[in-house]
């Protein structure tokens, strides 16, 4: 009776470590896998921008109303007026006609917009007769200069417009010659940027001619970094210096 006792505790405790077993084993087979890792964060989106000018065409004298609107941007500025705010509203007078330039720059890149403002000469005054513009005066008031990027001699998208209007006005001017002045901003060697400003100069001529303007009407020269419109070393400064300039030719 006794040995039957001990036979049935030593089962008891084989079939108990046996259940343990299973137990721990079954635990091991559910155990939860680590989570994958979470996907990296998006890329910063890219800034918006556009900018308009109500009425677009204005008599001298009187004033017109520039609009913009940008998003994902930190630093927002349009040509002639400076440093602005993100979205806005601004009352303009310019004597001559302008093309507003616009650019907004934030984490995600660069956007740049346009948009141009003819300026009429005022309306007669009875009795007295006002000088008609001279070429050279329409000249100034209709071709402008246009910009390029860092480093860059190519002309930008937004960029192509001004040259059409450019091309336009002197091919309805066909006495009028042309000077186009490659410039570059502070930073380079001398002669790099010689050569950089050359090569800018030869786009906006190469662009000219293909827009239906004689090569014999347009040349070219570099000054680099040595005649400056702007001298203050920063990036708004820099825009306005990488620049084709035009020069009036008779």
């Amino acid at each position: 009776m006794k040995g039957m006792n001990m036979k049935r505790q030593l089962f008891k405790s084989v079939t108990t470590a046996a259940a343990l077993s299973a137990i721990l084993m079954l635990g091991a087979c559910h155990k939860k896998t680590a989570p994958p890792p979470p996907p990296p964060p998006p890329p910063p989106a890219s800034p918006t921008a556009s900018i308009s000018v109500s009425p677009d065409t204005i008599p001298s004298g009187q004033s017109a109303t520039l609009t913009w609107q940008t998003s994902n941007a930190t630093d927002v500025s349009i040509d002639g007026i400076g440093a602005v705010q993100a979205s806005g509203t601004q009352q303009v007078t310019p004597t001559d006609s302008t093309t507003y330039h616009l650019t907004a720059k934030g984490s995600g890149g660069t956007q740049e917009a346009t948009t141009r403002l003819t300026v009429t000469p005022p309306p007669m005054t009875q009795g007295r007769t006002t000088p008609s513009p001279t070429e050279e005066d329409l000249f100034g008031q209709n071709v402008k200069d246009v910009y390029f990027d860092y480093d860059k001699s190519d002309l930008r998208g937004e960029q192509q417009t001004i040259i059409q209007a450019d091309a336009q006005f002197l091919s309805q001017h066909p006495d009028i010659n042309v000077t186009v002045e490659g410039h570059c901003d502070s930073r380079g060697s001398t002669e790099y940027n010689l050569a950089l400003g050359d090569q800018r100069a030869s786009s906006v001529k190469n662009a000219l001619v293909a827009d239906g303007v004689s090569a014999s009407r347009v040349k070219t020269i570099s000054y680099g970094k040595e005649k400056p419109f702007c001298t203050e070393e920063n990036e708004q400064c820099w825009q306005q210096n990488r620049r084709a300039h035009f020069v009036y030719q008779k």
